[in-house]
């Protein structure tokens, strides 16, 4: 059996993420493929797998409806989602009508996702829905968000609900056939990459060569998604979304798009969630014996190896460590304030109670809640 039969068979909880370049027409929201790519997911409901969608295309649809040119700027963008989010669920819901399948229409901003007793209601909404045979369909709630509380893309949002539904698969379907080692539209040479066992310099310096033609996203942002999954034990599938069958030939383990391994060592969803949905509230700048005991042996982080803080945040707040040198190391809760930290950074745990007057924790930053990157940088 192949590698990517495999992976699908073993497969039950599906992310299929539709960007702008599949979903686009000349004159707005092209409703010829959603209808084709609704009966190819019915296809795959069919054989018993569930499927949760994140799906762009609410500016072309508002875009479509008004007649107008694609907005540039945010508020504009956002008003002609709210127009077109109602014909873009619209246009599903008579697509999968059509196969005796109902849909949900579930608005998130990143804000809902940050807060964990939001982000397990959004959990148990979706699961409930796919109880009962219901395809949620997931966008952003471009209406209400700001830039701080924005995903960024559908890219980004799609890997953050591949966490938190555990789910088995990724599927991005865009307008290109997969990652290639140059831009397939600019250069006739390039090759597609069928394979990428590992997320390093090289995957993202190929992923950086290739722009988007519609959207937030481009080829870059999809590998970063990837990359993301990955360290929740999730596969990702890029592929040409345009072409007629892609997901039956994805679900038959036909080599089509890019496959991305997950990485061997996955994080609890917890971590997930700390390390890529919460927003960074500040950046610790770490020694190097910090560094190596918490790479190598996982421990917490003390007051005594932190050299520099940076950024206003209270106890509980997602907060960036680095190394001296200035790269990301990991993500954590921190049990201290800015200002405390800033009182304590360079003391032992033993003198916390005398320079503050209480003590919460010995660690600044727990490793339960604290979450370390494997990039190759930190592993050398």
């Amino acid at each position: 059996m192949s590698l990517r039969k495999a992976i699908v068979q073993r497969a039950k909880r599906i992310i299929i993420k539709i960007g702008s370049g599949v979903l686009t027409g000349k004159e707005g929201l092209n409703v010829r493929i959603i209808n084709r790519l609704a009966n190819e997911i019915a296809y795959i409901l069919r054989k018993r797998y569930q499927i949760v969608m994140v799906s762009s295309g609410a500016i072309a649809a508002g875009v479509g409806k008004m007649k107008t040119a694609r907005p540039k700027t945010i508020s504009e963008q956002q008003a002609a989602a709210s127009v077109g989010q109602c014909s873009l669920i619209l246009a599903y819901e008579k697509a999968f009508g059509r196969h005796s399948y109902k849909v949900a229409q579930v608005l998130l901003t990143r804000d809902d996702l940050s807060h964990r007793r939001r982000y397990l209601n959004a959990r148990n909404t979706i699961f409930t829905l796919l109880n009962w045979g219901i395809i949620p369909i997931i966008n952003e709630n471009d209406t209400v968000v700001v830039e701080e509380i924005m995903f960024g893309d559908n890219d980004n949002l799609s890997a953050m609900i591949a966490n938190l539904i555990e789910a088995d698969l990724l599927i991005m379907l865009t307008d290109i056939d997969g990652l290639y080692d140059k831009d397939p539209r600019q250069n006739k040479e390039a090759k597609l990459i069928p394979l990428v066992k590992k997320i390093d310099h090289e995957v993202e310096k190929c992923a950086n060569a290739i722009a988007s033609s519609l959207g937030r996203g481009g080829m870059f942002s999809k590998v970063q998604a990837a990359k993301k999954v990955s360290m929740a034990g999730i596969p990702t599938i890029v592929a040409n979304g345009t072409k007629k069958h892609i997901l039956r030939q994805i679900f038959h383990g036909k080599e089509v798009g890019t496959l991305f391994l997950p990485q061997e060592h996955k994080i609890p969803s917890r971590k997930h969630w700390i390390a890529f949905t919460i927003p960074s509230k500040g950046e610790i700048t770490i020694d190097d014996g910090a560094k190596t005991v918490i790479i190598h042996n996982g421990k917490s982080l003390l007051p005594s190896g932190i050299l520099e803080v940076k950024g206003k945040f209270g106890v509980g707040s997602a907060v960036q460590c680095l190394d001296r040198n200035g790269i990301k190391i990991g993500m954590g809760l921190v049990n201290y304030s800015s200002s405390d930290i800033e009182k304590i950074k360079g003391h032992r745990t033993s003198e916390i109670e005398g320079i503050l007057g209480y003590k919460y924790h010995d660690e600044v930053i727990h490793r339960d809640n604290l979450v370390v990157f494997e990039t190759e940088e930190n592993l050398l």
